[in-house]
């Protein structure tokens, strides 16, 4: 059997591919983390899984941080590669995990972004009616808001998973697995009007399966709609750096200030785990705390 860890990432790949049929997207991430962790282990001429110790790791790890790396960036490194040790143990191609004994540093829980409902308000009302795209970008803007739903699940949503009459959707999330969401009356209503009204106008005579699409008759991009979050952010005088994932933020922590509970917010999330849902209590205390020290006469 071939040992060498360029091989072993191979069968590792193949695995997820294979076994446990995670997404295309999910993957290649896997894939770019441990391109990373094996070129490190390359030049330190390591090429056997039993020869990385644990203080290798956190040199590794140290590594990371001192390139500014974000993160929930460095935390998913460090998640790929316990996942690849795991493997290895599994298929006895190595006798030890080392990632067994790698803490989590302290410090690192760094709450997410979220926009006021004040600022998505003034988001919401940035994208034109006058012209196709801007009556798109509305449409898209408000549904991601309105369903928390991630980028990816956004521009690949289809026609067939969306019935506006009901209220709901259906997405399909991480590894695959199908959740059902419903939409509120203000998206289900610029929705409804961008698909009768302006997505024949941007199709010009071309058929897609796809419910959002560009003047070529496509599915946007991650890219395309990042940047489109990105200019009405500009117009609508939001200083603070903003992704399509932090309207998925506001989403969960909004619906969590208003009294949702939180295992209903896990499940339109589409996490698997409570505790990942979990983060946006502490942003609800951290704000309340906040509030206490500016109104309350002895903070």
């Amino acid at each position: 059997m071939d040992t060498t860890l360029g091989s072993a990432v191979s069968r590792f790949i193949e695995y997820l591919s294979v076994e446990k049929g995670l997404s295309h997207n999910t993957i290649e991430s896997y894939k770019r983390d441990l391109s990373g962790y094996i070129s490190y282990l390359n030049n330190k001429e390591i090429d056997s899984a039993d020869t990385i110790t644990v203080n290798l790791l956190r040199e590794y790890m140290t590594g990371l941080m001192g390139r500014s790396v974000s993160v929930s960036s460095v935390k998913r490194y460090i998640s790929s590669i316990r996942h690849f040790h795991k493997f290895l143990v599994q298929e006895g191609i190595s006798g030890s995990n080392p990632t067994e004994n790698l803490e989590t540093p302290r410090g690192w829980h760094r709450l997410p972004k979220t926009l006021s409902f004040t600022d998505v308000d003034t988001l919401l009302r940035q994208p034109s009616e006058k012209n196709p795209s801007g009556t798109r970008d509305g449409a898209m803007i408000e549904l991601l808001y309105a369903t928390g739903l991630r980028v990816s699940e956004l521009i690949n949503l289809r026609l067939s998973n969306i019935n506006l009459e009901v209220g709901f959707l259906t997405t399909f999330g991480k590894g695959g697995k199908e959740r059902v969401v419903p939409i509120g009356e203000y998206a289900q209503e610029k929705v409804k009007q961008y698909i009768e009204r302006t997505r024949p106008t941007l199709l010009k005579g071309r058929s897609s399966p796809y419910v959002f699409v560009s003047g070529w008759g496509r599915n946007l991009t991650r890219q395309g709609f990042w940047k489109i979050i990105k200019k009405y952010a500009r117009l609508a005088g939001i200083n603070m750096g903003i992704s399509p994932h932090t309207l998925r933020h506001s989403f969960a922590t909004h619906l969590l200030e208003r009294g949702a509970d939180l295992r209903s917010v896990q499940i339109m999330l589409g996490h698997s785990d409570i505790s990942t849902t979990q983060i946006y209590t502490h942003i609800n205390r951290e704000r309340l705390k906040k509030i206490h020290a500016e109104c309350h006469p002895r903070p």
